[in-house]
C-alpha cells in the first residue's frame, strides 16, 4: 500500500468521518433513546418524539417531514413494527432521502473529470465558513493525489482572504495568481485561467469575495467572472462549489437559499462537522437544494476534508447500525 492509498485509504476515511459526527452521533442518539424510552411499537407519540429529536438535529421542518412520512407509510404497511427496528428503519429512510441530491461523485480518491483540462472550480461563500481553508486544503489533495494544481486570489475585498491563501499555496507548494487588494475580481480570474492553460494544470481553483449583504451586486459579480474565465474556456467554471459551515445550522440553509438563488451553485463542501451536533443539516441542505455534496470537513487537518459518500456518511451517523 502506497502512500496516498493510505491517506486516502477507506479506512482511514471511515475513521476521520466517525470521529468527525461524533458529537451529532451523540446528541441524534441521546434524543432518539428518549423518544422511544417505555414504548413497544411505534406510535404516533414516539413519531411525533422522533420528530422533535430531527428537527433539534438540525434536519431541518421540511426534510423532517419527508422522512417521518416515509416511516409513517412503512407503518401503515407492515401494521406492527416494535421500536427496537426503528433505528434500522430510520437509517434507510435517511438514505433514501439523500437519493434525490445523490451523483456520481467525480472527485472519489480526489480524481478530476475526464473529458478536460483544466477543470476550474469557482469557490463561493459567506466570510468566515471556512472557504479559503477549505481552497487550501483541496489544493493539497489534489496535489497528493497527482494533480497539478493552480490557486486564484479573487477574494480582492478582504486582505486576509489574500494573505490565507498565500500561505496555504506556500505551505502546499501550488502556485498561486494573485493581485494588490481592491484589483477588479475577474482580472484576477481572467489572469489565473490563462497562466492556468499555459501551464497545462489539471485544476484551477478561483477563490471568490465572501459578502452576502447585497445579493444583486453578489450576482453581478460573479456573472462577470464567469464571462471573462468563458473568454478562454467557454465551458468553463466547471463547478461552482459552495461552501457552507456545519456548525451554524439553519443558517447555513439561509446562505444556500441566497447562493442558489444569486448563482448556479453545482456543488457543495460543508465544513466544521466535527465541532458540533447539527450535522444533520447535512441531510437538509443536500435534501431541499438537490444540490450534491461533493466534500465534508471533519477535522483540522487537510486530508480530513473527505470526498462526501452518502452511505458512509449515514453509517457514520449510526455508528455502524445495519440498515
Amino acid at each position: 500500500m502506497g502512500f496516498f492509498d493510505k491517506l486516502f485509504g477507506k479506512k482511514e476515511q471511515k475513521e476521520s468521518l466517525d470521529q468527525g459526527l461524533q458529537k451529532t452521533r451523540e446528541g441524534f442518539f441521546s434524543k432518539i433513546t428518549k423518544a422511544i424510552a417505555g414504548k413497544s411499537t411505534i406510535d404516533e407519540e414516539v413519531l411525533d418524539n422522533l420528530e422533535d429529536a430531527l428537527v433539534s438535529a438540525d434536519v431541518g421542518i421540511e426534510t423532517t417531514v419527508a422522512i417521518i412520512e416515509r416511516i409513517e407509510k412503512r407503518v401503515a404497511k407492515d401494521k406492527y413494527l416494535n421500536t427496537s427496528e426503528l433505528n434500522s428503519i430510520l437509517k434507510g429512510e435517511i438514505e433514501n432521502v439523500l437519493v434525490d441530491a445523490e451523483q456520481d461523485n467525480s472527485y472519489r480518491q480526489y480524481e478530476l473529470p475526464a473529458g478536460h483540462r483544466p477543470h476550474v472550480i469557482l469557490v463561493v461563500g459567506v466570510n468566515g465558513v471556512g472557504k479559503t481553508t477549505t481552497i487550501g486544503k483541496l489544493a493539497h489533495n489534489f496535489s497528493l493525489a497527482g494533480k497539478s494544481v493552480l490557486l486564484g486570489a479573487a477574494d480582492t475585498f478582504r486582505a486576509a482572504a489574500v494573505d490565507q491563501l498565500t500561505i496555504w499555496s506556500e505551505r502546499t507548494n501550488v502556485p498561486i495568481v494573485k493581485k494588490e487588494m481592491g484589483s477588479d475580481p475577474a482580472s484576477v480570474a481572467y489572469d489565473t485561467i490563462i497562466s492556468g492553460v499555459a501551464r497545462n494544470s489539471d485544476v484551477i481553483i478561483i477563490d471568490t469575495a465572501g459578502r452576502l449583504h447585497n445579493k444583486a451586486h453578489l450576482m453581478d459579480e460573479l456573472s462577470k467572472i464567469k464571462r471573462v474565465i468563458q473568454k478562454v474556456i467557454p465551458e468553463a467554471p466547471h463547478e461552482v462549489m459552495l461552501v457552507l459551515d456545519g456548525s451554524t445550522g439553519q443558517n447555513a440553509l439561509e446562505q444556500a437559499k441566497h447562493f442558489t438563488a444569486a448563482t448556479d451553485v453545482t456543488a457543495l463542501t460543508i465544513t466544521k462537522l466535527d465541532g458540533t451536533a447539527k450535522g444533520g443539516v447535512v441531510l437538509a441542505i443536500a435534501h431541499q437544494f438537490n444540490i450534491p455534496v461533493k466534500f465534508i470537513g471533519v477535522g483540522e487537518k487537510a486530508t480530513d476534508l473527505l470526498v462526501f459518500d452518502k452511505k458512509d456518511f449515514v453509517d457514520g451517523l449510526f455508528g455502524g447500525i445495519a440498515g
